[in-house]
């Protein structure tokens, strides 16, 4: 159930962690992240994460553990609930979502889809 006082997304300690470190080497412009959903792959949907200059109109702001994160107004029905990871292992080292509203990923990971 949506609670409009829970963020729309959640991070990690490690999540955090990471993006704190990338916003120590970005340029003096970047004041957060930009999360937000891609039509593409084999499920239909990717997560897209950048660097954000500026909060764009409609966006949700998130601030959490020395973060701040700006939700794309056209992902939010998709990301509710959300959690973003940072996860590294020997071949690749990445964001991951852990998203309730998932309802199949492809084999890959790179895409997902939700109920509509």
């Amino acid at each position: 159930m949506f609670d409009p006082n829970k963020p729309i997304v959640t991070l990690t300690d490690k999540a955090a962690q990471h993006v704190r470190s990338l916003m120590d080497k970005a340029d003096s412009d970047v004041i957060g992240l930009r999360v937000g959903i891609k039509t593409t792959g084999c499920s239909g949907m990717q997560y897209d994460v950048q660097f954000a200059t500026e909060q764009k109109p409609f966006e949700d702001k998130v601030e959490e553990k020395g973060v701040t994160l700006f939700i794309d107004p056209t992902a939010v029905m998709f990301l509710i609930g959300s959690e973003m990871d940072w996860q590294e292992d020997k071949f690749a080292a990445r964001f991951v979502f852990n998203n309730p509203n998932e309802i199949a990923r492809c084999g890959c990971g790179e895409s997902f889809s939700v109920a509509s």
